[in-house]
């Protein structure tokens, strides 16, 4: 029987990907990087992965977009939300759990273990995530196949997106819509200590100055996320267009100026206080993801007196449009060796082929954002959208170089994409590989947009980045 259902399946692709332009494959394509396992996800539309040891298992996290569909778990059609497996045998993911979201989906996901956490139950795992566009949650997943709600951080909003969490202070940074305060962006952070997760503290909100209530002229667009390292905080605006890199100072950030009277009230002084560095893009590009790699050693740099070892960010433009539609979209590698200073000094592009034909989007979305020492100052791993994952060698900033890729086949589950070119509609069934990451074992984690599900694939040769 299993027999029968592979081969109906494998014929559902065939005519699946037979229709009038669609031109993705029904195999996978890859170059120095193999499949080991893949899962559906129930056939949801997947964002973010997180990975994370618990015990002796690695544990997927996966946060879903919009949509409802059956959990064969329980036998309820569910509004996607948040699905949970065990990948410690990669070859073979296994289903543990699926959380519910709201319309809006729960797309954001994070975890942190109570032992690292400062003031946590050292026996317990919590997932911190987004509700939809409304509310950011914390759930209690030490039985990862039993997760339970624990606390509500914060509710009523219109809209959420990338948060980051530091596990060792607990400090949370939450994307959440300002608004209602009397921001003029919908994509502003809040600041909670989470450090006891049962018990969040507010600590202040932060954006851009010229998104604060009551100021006038362009407001700056939104923040996509910021992600934490050592004493510095990398935020990125502007997701697809007018971006922004911001270096802000997480010590002033934290503290606020004690200049002032009210240093966490949203002025704009108070919101430029803790800014050491800005980088303005031009408006065709935005800042989706700002992934900082610290410490790279330039090695054609080294005949040189001084200036060998430099500090970089990744720094990923997302494509929004279908079948290249737009402006390209691209990666910058951002030297930030003098934060107040950052400069582009080069850029990563898919080398040429047929993406633009392919259907859906074609270009970046998001770096990894694991600093895991096994690619760290080696490889970044970029999703794609339909030209999958691709492994991208930076240990010479100035030369990025692709020397791996991963490009899932289409399944019975793969969504149409349709556009309009020239007033004529045009649809077809597309690979979307949305967001990626990598765990401590150095496998890689691709989860689609279009509902193929996720794929877990292994670097091999040059894409391991010699480790």
């Amino acid at each position: 029987m299993p027999d029968v259902r592979a081969a109906l399946a494998m014929v559902a692709v065939v005519l699946l990907v037979a229709v009038p332009g669609a031109a993705q494959s029904p195999r996978s394509e890859a170059r120095n990087m193999r499949l080991l396992g893949h899962h559906d996800l129930q056939a949801r539309s997947a964002y973010q992965p997180v990975i994370h040891r618990q015990g002796e298992r690695f544990i997927a996290y996966v946060g879903h977009h919009g949509g409802v569909q059956p959990n064969p778990l329980t036998g309820v059609d569910e509004p996607s939300g948040t699905s949970i497996l065990d990948v410690t045998d990669p070859r073979a993911p296994r289903y543990l759990a699926h959380i519910p979201g709201a319309p809006g989906g729960a797309s954001m996901v994070r975890v942190c273990g109570g032992r690292t956490l400062p003031r946590a139950d050292p026996a317990k795992t919590y997932l911190l995530r987004t509700l939809g566009d409304t509310a950011h949650e914390v759930w209690d997943v030490s039985d990862p196949a039993r997760p339970a709600p624990l606390t509500t951080v914060l509710a009523g909003l219109g809209h959420t997106h990338k948060n980051w969490w530091e596990c060792d202070s607990g400090i949370a940074y939450l994307v959440s819509d300002g608004r209602p305060a009397g921001w003029r962006t919908h994509r502003m952070t809040k600041l909670y200590d989470l450090g006891d997760p049962a018990r969040p503290r507010f600590i202040r909100d932060f954006g851009l100055a010229g998104q604060e209530p009551g100021s006038t002229g362009p407001a700056p667009e939104g923040v996509h996320g910021p992600i934490a390292l050592r004493n510095r905080v990398y935020f990125a605006y502007g997701t697809g267009a007018r971006g922004v890199l911001q270096i802000v100072d997480r010590a002033r950030l934290l503290a606020g100026d004690p200049r002032s009277p009210a240093p966490f009230a949203p002025t704009a002084a108070n919101l430029a206080y803790p800014e050491v560095g800005r980088l303005d893009l031009p408006p065709d590009w935005g800042g989706h993801t700002s992934f900082p790699v610290l410490g790279i050693t330039v090695a054609d740099f080294l005949p040189n007196s001084k200036g060998a070892v430099r500090d970089f960010v990744v720094l990923v433009s997302e494509s929004l449009r279908d079948e290249c539609q737009e402006v390209r979209q691209l990666t910058f590698l951002v030297d930030v060796t003098t934060e107040s200073r950052p400069m582009p000094v080069s850029t990563f592009q898919v080398p040429a082929g047929d993406f633009c034909e392919r259907g859906g989007r074609f270009g970046p979305h998001a770096s990894n954002e694991s600093f895991a020492p096994i690619y760290y100052g080696k490889v970044v791993f970029i999703a794609y959208f339909n030209a999958g994952v691709r492994a991208v060698d930076i240990r010479d900033p100035f030369r990025p170089r692709e020397v791996g890729y991963f490009i899932p086949a289409v399944t019975p589950s793969t969504e149409r994409r349709c556009v309009t070119v020239r007033g004529a509609l045009r649809c077809r069934v597309a690979i979307q590989t949305n967001n990626v990451e990598i765990d401590d074992r150095g496998l890689v984690y691709l989860t689609d947009r279009a509902s193929t599900g996720l794929h877990i694939v292994e670097p091999t040769g040059p894409a391991r980045g010699g480790s």
